[in-house]
């Protein structure tokens, strides 16, 4: 019903917010994400998606298509609901939860407000192929504790288990590797690597 509504913030609460468009004030629902992005008074255009129940309508609204991509996805699990999702969203960036469902890190998704163990393994699980993995982003944290000097045997095993072939796997380590890089580094540049060929 609405894709985005353009107009001025007037209001800033804690998880949502009013923008006014033609004299309408919509109150919108927002992740802490979007919220960090606004300012009282500028104009902004906010996408939206809205929400119907028995007894309930509201609208969510998103920064920017990415974060409303996102969304969709995270309500499409079962037992996950917007509010749900929009903490989720709080919690991390789009790229940041993509890359923690790609990689499987139940522990990280799990840390999510409203989000326990199971619950994070049933959103990987429902997820981790509708994930585009040309637009996720790997913490540090993610892929090694410490800078580490790896084989490449590891840096090939580490993008297998991110989905990619053994083939195309290699083909990158052995393009992207270089002496005295981390397991962080080598996977990040293969990762890099992979990504920009896929869109030639």
């Amino acid at each position: 019903m609405y894709s985005y509504i353009k107009g001025s913030i007037e209001e800033i609460n804690l998880d949502s917010l009013v923008i006014e468009a033609n004299n309408i004030g919509y109150k919108v629902n927002v992740s802490s994400n979007t919220l960090s992005d606004l300012k009282l008074g500028k104009e902004y255009k906010i996408y939206t998606k809205l929400i119907v129940r028995e007894d309930d309508m509201s609208l969510c609204g998103f920064s920017t298509k990415e974060e409303l991509n996102m969304f969709e996805l995270l309500n499409s699990v079962s037992k996950i609901g917007p509010k749900v999702a929009l903490g989720i969203l709080s919690f991390a960036t789009p790229k940041q939860i993509g890359a923690y469902i790609v990689s499987e890190d139940v522990a990280k998704m799990s840390k999510a407000p409203g989000v326990g163990k199971k619950t994070a393994e049933r959103i990987i699980l429902e997820l981790k192929d509708k994930i585009d993995k040309n637009n996720i982003e790997f913490e540090p944290t993610l892929l090694s504790q410490a800078p580490i000097v790896v084989s490449q045997d590891e840096a090939v095993d580490a993008l297998i288990a991110l989905g990619y072939s053994s083939q195309e796997s290699k083909e990158a380590v052995n393009n992207c590797k270089k002496g005295g890089m981390n397991t962080e580094d080598i996977i990040k540049k293969s990762l890099s690597y992979l990504m920009s060929k896929s869109l030639r």
